[in-house]
This record gives structure tokens, C-alpha cells and sequence, in this order.
């Protein structure tokens, strides 16, 4: 079982905290733990139901109605909910899924997100928000570590099956080098970023995690590649900072960086080469410009 701060519930289920702090004194559904010193804490099955019950308010529901319902008759107007649900609904749906391991609900809401709006708009509009809320994309995550390498697989399964389906590139295809640096694990907003630009025409050269610096000189000179996409998570912004200089005086070809940066605006003042990718939804009309070039 796992406990959870009220800022983790606030980040995960997008109910404020001074709701939060209303509905305990109001209703009997909600009764935080507290610590010896008087800190609350939630427990993995209040946060399934602040989960639904935030699902439930942002679709009219009235609380004082929620706080008299039974846990299935709550679970069943979540289920018709979700047939329709908005993008904030769908991420609290692949929480619970996450968090109960239930891979046959993860599947169909994103199953069903994809033969709504495509894959591409699922991965940029749902898994993208989705990994950021619970941390796995930035390497903080709200979550067990259990929970996140079986969301980190299933997603792997998915983007691999879809890049398995792509027709090839065209020989004269704009070419892609993407890697992460040296103590970089966090991949799989990378492994995303590769099958978004595969799916639009980009052969891609994917190199996986841990690359050195050093070796991207070679791959670069064998590959002449049109642009490099690289994702930064867990290091200092000095360390981003060192090795973007160090890349860009070797390497005269755009670079596409993104990830948990302090200050991205740094970034981009060291050349001009580097561009920085503060949102999904930006990563295929940057590479559209670049391949214009």
C-alpha cells in the first residue's frame, strides 16, 4: 500500500486542496490519516475514489448526491462517463488502471481514445499528459515503482507494434538521430517522439539511452542526419548546459531537446542550433520547419 501527500492527490486527481480540506469537513466519504505531527496522508483506496469522484464533479455530479452513492453505483456512472469522457476524465481512468494493474482498462481507454482521434493525437492529447500528471515522464513519479515499469511496458508494447506497422521511409527521407546522454533511463518520451516522426515520413535513427556524447560525432558523420532529438530528466541544469555546448560546437545540425529543464530559455541562447520543446503538440511542426530547411 502507498501513501500520498496532499500535494501528490491535488497533482494526480486535479481536485484543489482547499476543496479537498472542505470535502473532509463537510462529508464522511473523505477521512485523511495524519502523521504524529498532524500531516495528512492518503491511502491507495481514497485516492481511486477521489479519482472517480473528481471524474463524477467535473461531469455535473453535485457532491452532496456523490457522498450518498455506494461504491458500485459510483463505479458504474464513471464507466458511462468514460464512453464520452474528456481528455481529463481518460487520464484519471488510466490512473486507476495503473494504479489496480489492470491492463485490460488501461487498454480499452486508450483503445478507445485511438479510434477516436488516431494514434498520433492519443500519444500527443492522452499519453504524454497522462505520463507527466503521475511523474513517469520526468523521472519524478507519484507512483511505485512496480506501477511504472507496467506502465512503461505496456506503452513500449504499444509503440513498438506501431512502429512495426509503418511503411518504410522514402530513400530520400529527412533523417532523425534520437538518443538520450549518458545516465539518461527515462525513454519512453523518446520512444514516443520516435514513432511520431516515423509515422510522418522521418527515417529514424534511435539510439536508446545512455549514449556518450563523444560517440555522436561517428553515428552523425555515418548517418548525416537532418536533425537531433534528445530529452533531458534527471540532470542538473549546469550538466545540460555543458553537454548541449559541447554537442552543438561538434555538430552543425539542429538539435530538439525537451524534458524537465529549469530554465529552457538558457537552452536556446547557446546556439541556435538548439531548439526546445515545451510541449508534445509542437514536435511535429518544428520538424515539418526543419525539414522545409
Amino acid at each position: 500500500m502507498s501513501n500520498y501527500t496532499m500535494a501528490q492527490i491535488v497533482s494526480l486527481t486535479g481536485i484543489k486542496s482547499h476543496t479537498l480540506r472542505k470535502w473532509e469537513s463537510r462529508y464522511n466519504f473523505l477521512e485523511p490519516l495524519r502523521t504524529d505531527t498532524n500531516i495528512r496522508y492518503y491511502t491507495d483506496e481514497q485516492l481511486k475514489k477521489l479519482l472517480n469522484i473528481g471524474i463524477l464533479t467535473r461531469n455535473g455530479y453535485r457532491i452532496s448526491k456523490i457522498d450518498g452513492m455506494s461504491e458500485a453505483d459510483m463505479h458504474a456512472q464513471v464507466s458511462k462517463i468514460l464512453l464520452e469522457g474528456s481528455p481529463e476524465d481518460e487520464i484519471s481512468a488510466l490512473i486507476l488502471s495503473v494504479m489496480t494493474l489492470n491492463e485490460d482498462e488501461f487498454d480499452r481507454t486508450v483503445n478507445a481514445e485511438i479510434i477516436k482521434t488516431g494514434l498520433i493525437s492519443t500519444i500527443t492529447g492522452l499519453i504524454y499528459p497522462f505520463l507527466a500528471q503521475v511523474g513517469v515522464l520526468w523521472g519524478v513519479n507519484k507512483v511505485m515503482p512496480a506501477q511504472e515499469h507496467f506502465i512503461s511496458n505496456l506503452i513500449r508494447q504499444k509503440i513498438f507494434t506501431a512502429i512495426e506497422l509503418l511503411p518504410k521511409p522514402l530513400a530520400n527521407a529527412p533523417k532523425a538521430v534520437l538518443f538520450l546522454t549518458e545516465n539518461e533511463n527515462h525513454e519512453i518520451g523518446l520512444l514516443l517522439a520516435s514513432y511520431i516522426a516515423q509515422k510522418i515520413g522521418w527515417r529514424v535513427y534511435y539510439l536508446g539511452q545512455n549514449v556518450p556524447i563523444e560517440n555522436l560525432k561517428m553515428v552523425a558523420d555515418i548517418t548525416k542526419p537532418d536533425v537531433l532529438v534528445t530529452m533531458f530528466i534527471v540532470q542538473t541544469a549546469k550538466t545540460i548546459e555543458t553537454r548541449l555546448r559541447n554537442l552543438s560546437s561538434q555538430l552543425d545540425v539542429p538539435i530538439i531537446v525537451s524534458g524537465y529543464v529549469e530554465n529552457p530559455e538558457s537552452l536556446t541562447s547557446i546556439s541556435e542550433q538548439i531548439h526546445y520543446l515545451s510541449r508534445p503538440d509542437e514536435f511535429i511542426p518544428l520538424l515539418n520547419t526543419i525539414k522545409a530547411h
